[in-house]
């Protein structure tokens, strides 16, 4: 973060000061990072205390300032320097669902707070020449803010969340780690209701926006493709005219909020017939791993690109944030040697591994939904078909927030591993959902043991060792909930044990 006071940070997050005297507190400089966690706590830094599952972030205060932390942003005085913010409806209506624990609101007006302080300091950042990148989508977000991150590292410093920081609380600690040498900020944006995206962008408001898809994820918290769409707009709209829109064209209803913004908007596809289009890629193949290939157009420029994550879906991250590093001020020839070794960053996420014994397991437990398993699915079958026949694995967990349609949807899953010839499904959980699975499944095919419904990720693991064979394909994915990330990381660790 920049350097600012403590008497500073108050009056910019509306706070008072508790437990240090205003000659202190304007002497007094916080220099280090934003923590919500005491262990990560340096010198200098400012701890968030935040309301947990099984502990209060208050109650650590004092070791967080015993290890180094210039002070705690809290919702009451903790006995050792502090800027204490006071719950407020407003604050606690827009902290609903962030904070599980936050009987009383404090959780929501600390984090209230910190996005003022995020809000304040990343206008300061910009004013001083910093781009921000905003990203958002159905799904590929996080794969697609890592593909960008690696693009635009070698034209200055980037600022990118771990993993999926992209909710009311990751998102303004990611803008936070920003500093004054930092010279892009890339941010994805996650949203579970209306307006929550609008809020985010309203923190660090980005001057180049990017736009995946529109798909089904949150179905159960929107209740419409067109609700989710419109939330979606939300970050194009919040784009100021001297910035810049990118869009999956390809998606119709991204491709509409070309109409929803005033900003400059560049267009990407995979139709390369289409002449309103700015970035595009034709002749794309796949190797045996899955890993695309393609001519990457840019107006009347061309390069060949070979990617290094796994996928066809990947090829829409890869033309976005292309799109993105050349609007940045990079090369074709930057872009294509950028991808060329962009791997897998965020963990859980279409990482893929192959064992000595030569099982390939492809780690995408993270998250899922509709369309993102319809992609894992068409990755797996791809991989062990082009390797020669190989055996595949499906071992599948729920995806989650998908109200009326979770049946439906879940059954289409498991009918579709039929269709893509998948040797052998193995649905991880009991509920009617993951029943719904299992059941289309069998009906599909008329399969008996090729489909195999387990009650967790314990027996899964078991039946796999018990049944895996070296060259096999394996697929891990479900929403996060699920815990088969832990799966899929204990397969890639252990040995097949040799077959008799």
């Amino acid at each position: 973060m920049i350097d600012l006071t403590l008497a500073r940070i108050a009056e910019l997050v509306g706070g008072r000061l508790a437990d240090i005297s205003d000659e202190d507190a304007a002497a007094t400089r916080v220099t280090g990072t934003v923590e919500f966690d005491s262990r990560a706590v340096a010198s200098g830094g400012l701890f968030i205390a935040l309301p947990g599952a099984r502990s209060d972030g208050h109650d650590f205060a004092a070791a967080a300032v015993a290890a180094g932390a210039a002070a705690v942003l809290a919702a009451r005085p903790v006995g050792v320097p502090a800027i204490v913010v006071d719950p407020t409806p407003e604050a606690t209506d827009r902290g609903a669902g962030v904070l599980e624990h936050d009987a009383d609101g404090s959780g929501a007006a600390v984090l209230a707070a910190l996005g003022k302080l995020a809000a304040a300091v990343a206008a300061e950042l910009v004013e001083g020449g910093l781009t921000i990148v905003g990203i958002t989508g159905s799904s590929g977000k996080t794969s697609t803010k890592d593909l960008v991150a690696a693009l635009l590292a070698p034209l200055g410093e980037v600022v990118a969340p771990p993993g999926s920081f992209n909710n009311e609380l990751g998102h303004p600690w990611t803008v936070l780690r920003a500093t004054r040498s930092t010279d892009f900020l890339v941010l994805e944006m996650s949203a579970r209701h209306r307006g929550n995206i609008a809020a985010l962008a309203a923190i660090a408001v980005p001057s180049i926006a990017v736009v995946l898809n529109v798909g089904t994820a949150h179905l159960g918290e929107f209740g419409s493709r067109g609700a989710i769409a419109e939330t979606k707009a939300e970050l194009p709209q919040a784009v100021p005219a001297s910035g810049v829109v990118i869009l999956n064209v390809d998606d119709s209803a991204v491709a509409a909020m070309a109409e929803q913004t005033s900003a400059r908007v560049v267009k990407v596809s995979r139709e390369p017939g289409r002449r309103d289009i700015d970035v595009w890629a034709d002749a794309v193949t796949l190797d045996e791993l899955a890993r695309p290939r393609f001519t990457l157009h840019a107006g009347s420029h061309h390069v060949e690109v070979a990617l290094a994550v796994h996928g066809d879906h990947q090829v829409y991250n890869a033309l976005c944030a292309a799109a993105v590093a050349l609007e940045c001020g990079a090369s074709l020839a930057q872009v294509a040697a950028a991808l060329a070794t962009a791997g897998p960053v965020s963990r859980h996420r279409m990482q893929v591994a192959t064992r000595t014994d030569g099982v390939t397991v492809i780690n995408d437990a993270y998250n899922a939904n509709p369309d993102s398993m319809r992609a894992g699915l068409k990755a797996l079958a791809w991989m062990a078909r082009v390797g020669g026949g190989r055996r595949s694995w499906a071992v599948l967990g729920e995806m989650a927030e998908l109200g009326d349609d979770a049946i439906s949807e879940h059954d289409r899953i498991g009918r579709l591993a039929v269709r893509l010839d998948v040797s052998r499904l193995i649905v991880v959980g009991t509920g009617r959902a993951m029943s719904a699975m299992h059941h289309g499944a069998v009906m599909e095919g008329s399969w008996g043991a090729e489909a195999t419904m387990v009650a967790d990720a314990d027996a899964a693991l078991t039946l796999l060792r018990a049944e895996l064979q070296p060259s096999d394909v394996v697929l891990v994915k479900a929403s996060n909930a699920a815990g088969l990330g832990a799966l899929a990381d204990a397969l890639i660790a252990e040995p097949l044990e040799p077959h008799a």
